[in-house]
């Protein structure tokens, strides 16, 4: 244990991983300080971070820290890999602007549902790779994303990005699929994989849900 993440909503703790002769910086969410939210399951916001890793790694994309279950000091949780971000990038300019580099990032978040992609998710590292943080509403049953990241709003999908979100329904039916059961449930699970398929069928990013805000509060 080195401290608490000052700001954070359910209680993330800076700890060191290692195997006694290495040692990683890692962000660690116990499933019992979780907030309870009136729209998704308690003690599911762990799981939650845990499956939005396997789709990223999934896509190909990286989106996602390598993310673990683990038992900790206060009992399960989320294990993630602190990302050192680079702090020359400006994360307002990238997203104002429509930086390309967060293109896959937006699908991603279209794909998992994400409720919360705020501008803060965003670390963009010196290599030019964008990683994105804080997944733990996302896979909601419900139409809930909302992002900063509608730049792409309509845009046709690019045939990487098509093939991309093929693979992901075929290993979904696969070693995806059995590799999230642990995580989400089997209704979480189909309704991923309803949103894959309404993807690829309008070949289109999504636009906003008439029934729910599009912006995250507040967006940075």
């Amino acid at each position: 244990m080195i401290g608490r993440l000052a700001g954070s909503t359910n209680n993330a703790l800076l700890v060191a991983v290692g195997d006694g002769n290495e040692a990683l910086p890692a962000v660690y969410k116990p499933i019992v300080g979780e907030r309870p939210l009136f729209d998704f399951p308690d003690g599911t916001l762990a799981h939650r971070e845990v499956a939005a890793f396997l789709v990223s790694e999934a896509t190909g994309w990286g989106v996602v820290p390598p993310t673990v279950m683990r038992d900790g000091p206060y009992g399960a949780g989320m294990v993630q890999r602190w990302i050192e971000a680079d702090p020359a990038a400006d994360v307002v300019a990238m997203v104002v602007g429509d930086d390309p580099r967060l293109r896959p990032i937006a699908l991603f978040d279209a794909v998992i549902n994400n409720a919360d992609r705020k501008g803060g998710h965003l670390l963009p590292m010196p290599d030019g790779h964008v990683f994105g943080v804080d997944h733990g509403v996302t896979f909601s049953l419900e139409p809930k994303l909302r992002t900063v990241l509608w730049g792409w709003e309509g845009e046709p999908l690019e045939p990487a990005e098509r093939r991309a979100l093929e693979g992901l329904r075929a290993r979904l039916a696969a070693d995806l699929g059995a590799a999230l059961r642990p995580h989400l449930g089997t209704d979480e699970i189909d309704a991923t994989r309803s949103r894959l398929e309404d993807l690829l069928a309008a070949d289109v990013f999504p636009s906003p849900s008439p029934t729910w805000p599009a912006l995250p509060w507040p967006p940075f």
